[in-house]
């Protein structure tokens, strides 16, 4: 048959079963096998399945879990809930200093995850009903978290970035190092986006902000310990990886073993003074 029509069929079917509402990746999986079969017989299953076990039998792909596994373990515990706490208390002066705090909250939590919807998801759900409560926009919390969520897929360790690095054979510490600055650099601007709008052009924020009861300094410190721990965890798995300590797997594993042991110690010390809190 001629390739070009082979082209088109694919094409076409793949549209067809997208278009369905499928996942894509069982889509694509259905596509593949079934036109597989078609133009070539049933002995291209044998080629699939040896295809296919050879694409996931890389030991770097572990590393995905374990940092989805890490930033689920701080969205899903008291840490998210202090992590976007503590930014908010100490950015309440900046104007739009909630939504600041969104954006650092998102950077950090990009930093532990690696997943734009891991990021979306978590932080949205603290910070969209927060700016709400205190009087912003629905359109700025909406789309600080949208925005802030895509810092997932650049700020290391990223599981695009993962994934790339291990179809096209990239050093994945090198593809981290090209992620990094970008992302930093992104998420500098929407804050500083994020300070004009509120200042200049959102009447809301700067209302949110008059009527703003302050945090005191004593309120302000008491979070400091139970959010610091997590920070120095996502610059020594970023150490070890650019530093050539360890492979993103092993610095992912330890990572992970990390969060879910600092979880444990933190709020077993503060869970007695905090448990109207988080009840």
């Amino acid at each position: 048959m001629d390739p070009l029509l082979i082209a088109v069929i694919v094409a076409v079917f793949t549209l067809i079963v997208l278009f369905s509402g499928i996942p894509i990746a069982f889509g694509l999986s259905f596509v593949s096998i079934a036109l597989l079969v078609a133009f070539e017989g049933f002995q291209m299953l044998d080629v699939f399945a040896e295809t296919f076990y050879a694409g996931l039998n890389s030991f770097v792909l572990l590393s995905i879990p374990m940092f989805i596994l890490m930033g689920m373990a701080v969205a899903n515990s008291p840490a998210g809930k202090d992590l976007y706490t503590g930014l908010d208390r100490w950015l309440w002066r900046v104007p739009g200093g909630l939504v600041i705090s969104n954006i650092g909250a998102c950077s950090v939590f990009a930093a532990l995850s690696g997943s734009s919807p891991a990021t979306c998801a978590a932080i949205g759900t603290m910070g969209i009903p927060e700016m709400r409560k205190r009087g912003y926009s629905d359109q700025i919390a909406t789309g600080t978290i949208a925005a802030g969520g895509t810092l997932g897929v650049l700020i290391p360790p990223s599981i695009v970035l993962i994934v790339y690095g291990i179809a096209t054979g990239t050093s994945i510490g090198r593809l981290f190092l090209c992620g990094l600055v970008p992302g930093f650099m992104l998420a500098g601007m929407f804050a500083i986006w994020a300070l004009i709008h509120s200042y200049f052009i959102d009447k809301d924020s700067a209302k949110a902000l008059k009527n703003r009861t302050p945090p005191t300094f004593k309120e302000k410190i008491e979070v400091l310990p139970r959010i610091l721990p997590f920070l120095a965890i996502i610059a020594g798995v970023l150490y070890v990886l650019y530093g050539g300590v360890a492979t993103p797997s092993e610095a992912s594993g330890v990572g992970a073993f990390l969060v879910f042991v600092l979880i444990a110690v933190v709020y077993k010390i503060y869970q007695p003074k905090k448990n109207m809190e988080y009840s």
